[in-house]
């Protein structure tokens, strides 16, 4: 990520090396020649938008100025949206937010789309979540992405996520009891839940889906 400084100066660079004047970018896009006068002296910062009119002036990779920017979250879904756009089995969709504890709303529409590292076979009934809350620490904290694949069934002590209400989810280590499910979490502060099978099907408690691929925050910076 530069400075904005030194990001001024990158873009003043690419400026001149394509023989255009303030005058003439000004002209060709919709930033004005002030305006770029003092994103290029570094007392002002480019927005997302501006950026992608300069590469698309100079010719450039706009998500590459993107990180250069310092917008990263942003260049990556742009990325992947790419990814997703070109060929869709290449990506998982990215299905909002999973609590690592309980009663937090879980499903929306589709917010972005994750890239396939390492495809699993059944690609097509698989999908992302990012976690928020920390009582699966360490196998999972604070905004990790975790990859998902839909089923009903689950194993002892696999980690699921188990929809609650039909409008709550939660990611913990499922256990199967006599009288029905205990949910665990890794940290000792949050405590098992338990749920009879009578309880499963009243409120109701579903499993949804069984955690494949846990993918640490940082990998995205």
């Amino acid at each position: 990520m530069l400075t904005n400084k030194e990001l001024g100066y990158y873009l003043k660079n690419i400026r001149e090396n394509r023989d255009l004047s303030l005058r003439q970018v000004d002209y060709k896009s919709s930033v004005s020649f002030s305006h770029l006068s003092m994103i290029e002296n570094g007392t002002r910062k480019p927005s997302a938008l501006t950026l992608k009119e300069l590469a698309r002036v100079y010719n450039l990779d706009y998500i590459d100025l993107y990180e250069k920017a310092g917008y990263l979250d942003l260049a990556e879904s742009e990325r992947i949206s790419t990814i997703r756009n070109k060929d869709p089995k290449q990506a998982y969709p990215l299905l909002g937010t999973v609590k690592g504890c309980y009663n937090y709303l879980s499903f929306e529409n589709i917010i972005g789309h994750i890239a396939i590292d390492n495809p699993l076979s059944d690609i097509e009934n698989c999908y992302a979540l990012k976690v928020t809350g920390d009582s699966m620490y360490p196998l999972m904290g604070e905004g990790d992405i975790i990859i998902i694949h839909k089923q009903d069934d689950f194993e002892n002590g696999q980690t699921c996520i188990i929809l609650i209400n039909n409008d709550e989810a939660t990611v913990k280590n499922v256990y199967k009891t006599e009288n029905g499910i205990k949910l665990v979490a890794l940290t000792p502060y949050v405590p098992p839940k338990e749920f009879s099978f009578e309880e499963m099907h009243n409120i109701p408690v579903k499993i949804i889906g069984i955690v494949k691929e846990v993918r640490n925050r940082s990998s995205f910076k």
